[in-house]
């Protein structure tokens, strides 16, 4: 759970402050958001439970995904044709289409 720290201790501990803690198995881990999808792959999950509320913790290596008519919009409204370029744009401005397209109309 937690390096550096006994497991028991900590589970002794949580359980005197009414939490429990619990890995949770994931491969893929997916938040929505308005300017696209961030995907986790291969996350720890980590479960919380605190007086009824539930939380969970996620952490790993997430990039911003971005749906084709989000590229398709880029190149249509810039004129790049290399989608290879649009999408790398798309990842340096997280997904931010007209951040993107701004970006690629500057260049």
């Amino acid at each position: 759970m937690m390096p550096g720290i006994d497991p028991k201790k900590l589970e002794q501990t949580l359980k005197q402050l009414g939490m429990t803690m619990e890995n949770v198995s994931s491969s893929q881990v997916i938040i929505k958001t308005e300017n696209g999808d961030i995907v986790i792959n291969n996350p720890q999950v980590v479960k919380t439970s605190m007086k009824g509320q539930i939380v969970y913790q996620i952490s790993g290596d997430g990039a911003p995904q971005f749906s084709q008519d989000d590229i398709n919009l880029v190149m249509e409204q810039t004129g790049v044709r290399d989608e290879i370029r649009v999408k790398k744009t798309l990842e340096e401005t997280k997904g931010d289409v007209v951040e993107a397209i701004m970006k690629l109309k500057s260049e």
